[in-house]
């Protein structure tokens, strides 16, 4: 099936492991320097954003909000530490049972009620809720690059331009 969701999920899993190719070309510290930003260290927004994207995965499964809690709080205390590598191999991970989803749904596009504990219920496509996720993966892939700046390391380019490029070009 062909859907530009599935084509911005695929950015996503390329800005990721852009990223993760980048950092293994630092200095093993840069990855849990403290730091004051937003996030204490690239480890912490790595962490954050890894336990989110499981989240969402839940949430779009239709797994119940108990279910999603559990996950989350039982995940970010198993990431919480452990090294790039290993967290490069849960996002792998995770990128694989993502796709496995979407390739198994006729209708990206169909409405789903999902209910948060805070804000209530609301319907939204498939899609929008997948585009959360790829949209949520930029913002915190910035913050990323803010933090190596900050630590006197570059980032590296993961705009959707240069994906572009490279399935174009």
């Amino acid at each position: 099936m062909s859907h530009e969701i599935i084509n911005q999920y695929e950015y996503h899993i390329w800005a990721n492991n852009k990223l993760f190719g980048h950092l293994k070309q630092l200095p093993q510290e840069v990855y849990h320097a403290e730091v004051q930003s937003v996030f204490t260290s690239v480890a912490a927004v790595l962490e954050h954003l890894y336990v989110r994207e499981e989240m969402w995965l839940g949430v779009i499964s239709g797994e119940s909000t108990d279910q999603v809690m559990q996950l989350v709080n039982r995940l970010t205390e198993e990431v919480k530490g452990i090294g790039a590598s290993a967290l490069e191999e849960r996002y792998a991970n995770l990128a694989g049972r993502f796709r496995d989803y979407m390739t198994g749904i006729d209708d990206l596009d169909k409405l789903t009620t999902i209910t948060h504990p805070r804000y209530g219920s609301m319907s939204a496509p498939l899609s929008g809720l997948i585009q959360h996720v790829v949209n949520h993966g930029t913002y915190h892939r910035g913050n990323v690059t803010a933090i190596l700046r900050q630590q006197g390391h570059p980032g590296v380019a993961t705009d959707y331009i240069f994906f572009l490029h490279g399935q174009y070009n």
